[in-house]
């Protein structure tokens, strides 16, 4: 049973600030490419300069969406494995530290051979 409130925890909110960060980028980065693209199409199209100027802003827009949701869903996809890979190291970690402990009450218990001098 999932707990109350489990998207208020704090890789939760992590999680979603990366995907902020992706998305804004994705958006500045494809709204960019969608405006030397229509540049290009103003100078070189006749279709396009026939455009309506909503039907460019839908255009541009729709560029900046898609380039949003495909950046933020890349960033997820990083900040997922990121944190797979960082439960995996505190996990090896906490069994090592185990297996030290064990090995050190081992070796404090097994009785040692008089040296002789």
């Amino acid at each position: 049973m999932r707990a109350h409130k489990a998207l208020e925890s704090e890789d939760t909110k992590e999680a979603q600030w990366e995907a902020t960060r992706g998305a804004a980028i994705g958006a500045v980065k494809w709204g960019a490419a969608s405006a030397v693209l229509g540049g290009i199409g103003f100078i070189f199209s006749p279709l396009y300069r026939g455009l309506t100027v909503q039907f460019k802003v839908y255009l541009q827009m729709s560029g900046m969406i898609v380039g949003s949701m495909i950046e933020a869903d890349y960033r997820m996809r990083q900040y997922e494995q990121r944190v797979r890979m960082q439960r995996r190291i505190a996990r090896d970690r906490a069994v090592w530290a185990d297996y030290e402990k064990e090995l050190m009450e081992i070796e404090d218990e097994s009785p040692r051979p008089e040296q002789k001098k």
